[in-house]
């Protein structure tokens, strides 16, 4: 697996993947976590504690319990613990914050656990010498992730960093041979997937060595000069700044990465490697490869990888992963019949055109967008995706990747014919696939690590991959696919799929007409971000282009011829292609074809009944208080709680009211919030309250305590703190992530267990009136007093489109792809996003429409309107 280093380092616990995105490693120490409580033996926790640029990690030496990080972001205080008579620097230091994350608990890879709430820890170092040092590096580092912009924190870290560097250089006892002559000495950094690494370079006439600073992995990495077999120089960031070199045969796995800090340092090591090594090996171009594999010299699969590589694309780059096509279409067959050519993809069509009725709506809103004009809003290839596939095999990874969480089990790759089915029909997947389908390691299909990856809707645990039915097991479902890359039909055509990804397709106009247009930012070229002059722009749009994935160099300006090749036997006729029977259809497939029937016909929604209310203008609910007495609450928001017997209110009293529906009462007030409650929703007995006091809070809410009439203590859990009044929020379905909308148009996407924003962007000119998650978590819809409807990558936080209204809407339901929306003129329209168009209209309330309700089937909606009338509707089908 070309995702697994060579050096077995499964026994250790800590990795770089344990450090937040663009953070560095500093130092470690040998120290004692130190607490006051417990039996005396407990009370001294021996361990190695990891200085690093944005937190303090401590890893115990006992592998059953948790390693600890500390975000410095989050400590209120970093001193030396002070006893009178002695010198404070002698027992320790100790940190004062909110927030701790604990990893690896019984040593096992999950989801990192929290605990929150204002602490202290202390620890003792083994040599106390060095604790003044060390106290005042973690000062320095504090205040640099203290700073308010990005930009200055980045430029601080930066600048420790490269001090730390040019106060040591590379140690030359670490040469092999005391007669090596050293040829060039410089500072870069190491690369693997997700981390970087800093360090020197020193190269000679016999090795090149990398010293990492923290001497880790490793306390030095050397290559001889002799057995290196081909090099390459790499984009890194979108900067010429990376070197990739090989001393195997193995065209996936290089033997070390470098990203330097100027491309001058880079190209005189290339260039000297190349002049050492240039009557050894033959360097090859694109044109060169290409002559061996029409011929025959190569295969199909050699071919993509040498490809690959010309074009950047390593696997030590996520953001740059080698890229491989789908090449079968048939996932239902019992047996995979490789002569007909009804069973392959069209492989002379990017993935978003293979379904013409998909691809006449995204043309449609291509034709009507402002520039820039892009025909797909995500990448065939992005980080996120080669995780999606590798999660089982790379668990740390993918973990590193989302803040310490795995992705929502339904929207894992659970199952090969349902991934290929969602990159046909899904509104924005479009995604490709990556050489370890074609490999001979099946065991990113496998589940051996025993993860708990979580439970699907319909209740099934996350487990293997499951395969098409011709495929008996994954051997063996690996080795068709190497079959059907290898074969007749995918032989004839391959060079189509290389114009479109490396070649003259990829550009231009010949683009435009092949429908393989993505975002400018996604080509080499597309942006120049040492113009950015604004540090905080430069750092969103680097990370946001890294992200959302890169189209590869472009090494062919024209047509690519086809390959030579002979007829090939009749592989569908060998014993191997066994069959399999297909398994009934679940309840859940069941569930998801009613949900799409219901979407497909919400243009015939038929009216049900309708229900005249409130003869007083305002909404308001009138209800008997604790006392008997009568009461009126003008309420902003309602729900109910699980068990029918309590509504929840929001009221513009600053307060949420508990009503019993049974006794016709108030039960209980929740007083939490300093201007009006907006909205209110409730999941897994938390309930979470928006407020114009500019912030969003998550309370403890137990539905059982509340209907059994018991005094509810209300324990505040999180706050989230706005620069404005909000107006609206939402929980994606996995209850991990929160949206909300504020009253000045700034939509804020929030992990739940993280008090600051994973992504920010003012998508609306005014008020946002509802923001709400697609099913699959993937994107956010937003509508406000501007007329807009806005869709916002989740993952990115990237603006992936904006459709303008004739008129302002109010509220709406969607499933991703369309959307049911009230406006203000009591109409309600359903649009379909892709074309950003509307594409019926139906008559519903003579004022406007100002909250909708569907249910969980998609089968009845409910509106309410400034016309004082509740309405029920169905589709009809």
């Amino acid at each position: 697996m070309a995702f697994i280093t060579k050096k077995d380092r499964s026994k250790e616990r800590f990795s770089l993947l344990l450090l937040d995105l663009e953070e560095h490693y500093f130092e470690q120490h040998t120290a004692y976590n130190l607490t006051a409580r417990g039996p005396e033996a407990n009370r001294r926790t021996s361990g190695s504690l990891k200085i690093c640029s944005k937190s303090i990690i401590f890893e115990p030496d006992d592998a059953v319990k948790p390693i600890l990080k500390i975000l410095l972001k989050d400590c209120k205080g970093i001193g030396a613990v002070e006893e009178r008579g002695h010198n404070p620097f002698t027992e320790g230091f100790f940190f004062f914050f909110s927030q701790i994350y604990l990893i690896k608990e019984e040593n096992m890879v999950a989801p990192y656990k929290y605990e929150r709430g204002e602490k202290r820890v202390t620890f003792q170092l083994e040599v106390p010498g060095k604790t003044e040092d060390i106290v005042q590096i973690l000062l320095q580092l504090h205040r640099a992730s203290c700073l308010d912009k990005l930009g200055d924190q980045t430029a601080m870290v930066a600048a420790i960093l490269q001090s730390r560097l040019a106060r040591t250089c590379f140690d030359k006892n670490s040469f092999q041979h005391v007669t090596e002559n050293p040829h060039m000495e410089c500072v870069a950094e190491m690369v693997s997937p997700l981390v970087t690494n800093a360090g020197h370079v020193c190269i000679t006439d016999c090795n090149l060595y990398f010293q990492p600073m923290n001497s880790y992995p490793d306390s030095v990495v050397q290559i001889g000069l002799h057995s290196v077999r081909r090099i390459y120089k790499r984009r890194h960031g979108l900067r010429p700044l990376g070197l990739e070199v090989f001393c195997t045969e193995n065209d996936l796995c290089s033997d070390i990465y470098l990203k330097f800090y100027s491309t001058k340092e880079r190209d005189e090591l290339y260039y000297y490697i190349a002049t050492f090594l240039e009557n050894h090996i033959v360097e090859c171009t694109a044109e060169s490869y290409m002559l061996q594999w029409q011929r025959g010299h190569i295969s199909n699969y050699q071919y993509l990888l040498h490809l690959n590589n010309l074009a950047d694309r390593s696997v030590n780059d996520l953001s740059q992963y080698p890229v491989f096509p789908w090449v079968i279409s048939d996932y239902s067959s019992t047996q995979l019949d490789l002569l007909n050519p009804a069973s392959f993809r069209d492989l002379s069509k990017p993935i978003g055109a293979l379904n013409t009725e998909r691809l006449e709506r995204l043309l449609e809103r291509y034709r009507d967008m402002p520039e820039p004009h892009f025909m797909y809003g995500s990448h065939y290839s992005s980080p996120g995706y080669v995780l999606f596939y590798l999660v089982r095999v790379a668990p740390e990874h993918m973990l590193c990747l989302q803040n310490g969480r795995f992705d929502q089990a339904d929207r894992m790759f659970n199952s090969v014919g349902e991934t290929w089915k969602n990159c046909l029909e899904g509104g924005t997947d479009f995604k490709e696939l990556i050489p370890e389908f074609y490999g001979s390691d099946s065991s990113f299909l496998k589940n051996l690590l025993g993860l708990n990856l979580g439970r699907r809707q319909g209740g099934g645990r996350v487990e293997n991959v499951e395969l098409p039915p011709w495929a008996s097991d994954p051997d063996d479902f690996l080795e068709k696919m190497r079959l059907a890359l290898e074969c007749q039909y995918v032989s004839e055509h391959l060079h189509e799929w290389i114009d479109l990804i490396f070649g003259f397709k990829q550009r231009g106009s010949e683009a435009v007409a092949a429908h393989n247009v993505f975002h400018p930012f996604t080509y080499e070229g597309g942006v120049d971000c040492d113009s950015i002059e604004d540090p905080d722009q430069k750092i969103a749009m680097l990370t946001q282009i890294l992200e959302f994935g890169q189209t590869p160099r472009q090494l062919f300006v024209t047509p690519h011829p086809q390959r030579i090749t002979p007829r090939f036997h009749n592989l569908s006729a060998t014993p191997s292609l066994s069959s399999m029977s297909p398994s009934m259809e679940s309840f859940e497939d069941l569930t998801e074809e009613s949900k799409k029937m219901a979407w497909s016909n919400m243009n015939k929604l038929a009216l049900q009944s309708c229900h005249k209310i409130h003869k007083e203008l305002g909404h308001k609910y009138s209800c008997a208080n604790s006392s008997g007495e009568s009461e009126r609450k003008a309420l902003s928001s309602c729900l109910m709680l699980p068990d029918d017997k309590i509504v929840v209110c929001s009221s513009w009293d600053n307060n949420v009211y508990f009503y019993s529906i049974a006794y016709g009462r108030r039960q209980d007030t929740l007083m939490g919030h300093d201007d009006a409650v907006s909205h209110i929703c409730w999941r897994d007995d938390k309930l979470y309250t928006a407020s114009w006091d500019s912030t969003v809070k998550i309370w403890k809410c137990v539905a059982d305590d509340i209907s059994s009439n018991k005094r509810t203590q209300f324990d505040l859990l999180a706050e989230f703190e706005h620069e404005a009044g909000v107006n609206t929020l939402d929980l994606s379905p996995a209850g991990t992530l929160l949206a909300t909308g504020t009253k000045e148009g700034t939509l804020t996407l929030w992990d739940i267990a993280s008090p600051l924003p994973l992504n920010q962007l003012t998508c609306h000119s005014g008020k946002i009136h509802q923001v709400a998650f697609s099913p699959d978590s993937r994107h956010i819809l937003s509508v406000g007093e501007d007329s807009c409807l806005v869709v916002t990558d989740v993952q990115t936080g990237m603006l992936i489109a904006t459709v303008h209204a004739e008129q302002e809407q109010r509220c709406f339901c969607w499933d991703g792809n369309t959307v049911l929306s009230g406006g203000m003129s009591g109409d309600l329209s359903v649009w379909d996003l892709l074309s950003s168009k509307v594409i019926h209209k139906i008559p519903a309330h003579s004022g406007a429409v100002t909250c909708m309700w569907m249910n969980e089937q998609c089968s009845t909606i409910i509106t309410g309107g400034v016309d004082k009338q509740i309405i029920l509707w169905k589709p009809e089908y």
